[in-house]
């Protein structure tokens, strides 16, 4: 085993440079813009929906809104999407959202979600956290069968309120369990 040098740590860092200015690592990209355009146009079609909505949002001390969540699988399945943390109407960080499974299961589906971050203690545990997994704490909100949204006392209450809307194909089931939100550069 040998010892790296300085020197050969340095040229090994400049050879590698033209290499690592290809990859698509995203800076200087309209990335950010691209994410931005798709959250706010995922929140007006939310609250256009689901008018009750935008009285949880008011209440919430954040946002995460994950404009296009894709999911798939077959026996072995996984799931990405990525989105922006909006706090005060303003985007100030983005994440992304990942999911693996194994087990019975065949399809594919895409579908939009928002997590309401309903205390300030919900909020800083997801921002300081490297990886948050969604997990006992998220209280969903379904709509039913007439398009409207339940959003009651209960629901208000939780440190965090997922609304999951927009489903499209055919997966069974469009939890939020088991997936973990990273926060990301775009």
């Amino acid at each position: 085993m040998s010892i790296l040098s300085r020197r050969s740590f340095t040229f090994g860092l400049l050879a590698g440079t033209p290499f690592l200015a290809g990859c698509g690592n995203g800076v200087g990209s309209n990335k950010s813009q691209e994410i931005d355009a798709r959250a706010d146009a995922t929140l007006d079609y939310l609250y256009s929906t689901y008018p009750a909505t935008r009285e949880i949002a008011d209440k919430a001390t954040g946002l995460l809104v994950m404009p296009l969540v894709t999911e798939g699988g077959f026996i072995v399945g996984g799931g990405y999407g990525r989105g922006a943390l909006r706090v005060g109407g303003v985007t100030v960080d983005y994440y992304s959202a990942t999911k693996g499974s194994f087990g019975l299961q065949i399809g594919a589906q895409q579908y939009a979600h928002v997590l309401f971050f309903m205390t300030e203690e919900s909020l800083s545990r997801f921002r300081r956290a490297s990886g948050w997994v969604a997990g006992a704490d998220v209280e969903y909100v379904f709509s039913d069968q007439g398009g409207n949204l339940r959003a009651d006392t209960v629901t208000t209450t939780a440190p965090v309120v997922a609304v999951v809307f927009g489903q499209a194909g055919a997966l069974v089931g469009a939890t939020l369990e088991g997936k973990k939100y990273t926060r990301i550069i775009p």
